[in-house]
């Protein structure tokens, strides 16, 4: 009896001994598993950074693209307004053809304004070398200085400054 006693507490023994390596192999590999999760988790977030980065951009560069072309449609249109502007202020006897061309200049304008384009106020401004290009200067006293007093050209400051600076008269 006590040699099955023995026996069993060998077998228990070795049991034990088998348990607590199967259970540090478990913990080994729960460990491994855990960093591997964790390096999955992290890469994840990241490429869903990289991700929310790469959209923003891309949007950006959609916007860029987009008034760029906005402003260069616009930019080719402006000298048919100006044509317009000037056909308002011809005298004519024809009422009728008159209220047309104002009909039409209001038109354009509601157009470029709901299209986001809208004209700068210039006269009676201070010359600002980089909205205006001054054509001529005036010598008053009366008005202050650099003070715009004719427009020539209209002008859209939401436009690429560089194509659409606004010919002005300045006094001195």
């Amino acid at each position: 009896m006590e040699e099955i006693k023995k026996d069993e507490n060998q077998e228990d023994v070795k049991n034990s001994k088998n348990n607590k390596k199967e259970l540090e192999k478990i913990k080994a590999l729960i460990e491994t598993q855990k960093k591997e999760i964790e390096e999955k988790d992290d890469r994840l977030k990241r490429l869903m950074a990289e991700f929310e980065n790469f959209k923003k951009r891309s949007s950006k560069e959609r916007e860029g693209l987009y008034n760029s072309l906005i402003a260069d449609i616009t930019s080719s249109l402006l000298p048919i307004l100006d044509n317009l502007e000037k056909a308002v202020q011809v005298k004519t006897e024809d009422e009728n053809f008159k209220q047309g061309i104002e009909l039409v200049l209001k038109q354009f304008k509601d157009v470029l304004t709901s299209n986001g384009v809208t004209e700068i106020e210039t006269i009676g401004k201070t010359f600002d070398p980089e909205l205006h290009e001054a054509i001529t200067s005036v010598v008053d006293e009366n008005l202050g200085p650099q003070e715009i007093i004719h427009k020539v050209r209209l002008h859209f400051p939401n436009l690429d400054s560089t194509k659409n600076l606004s010919p002005s008269a300045l006094a001195d």
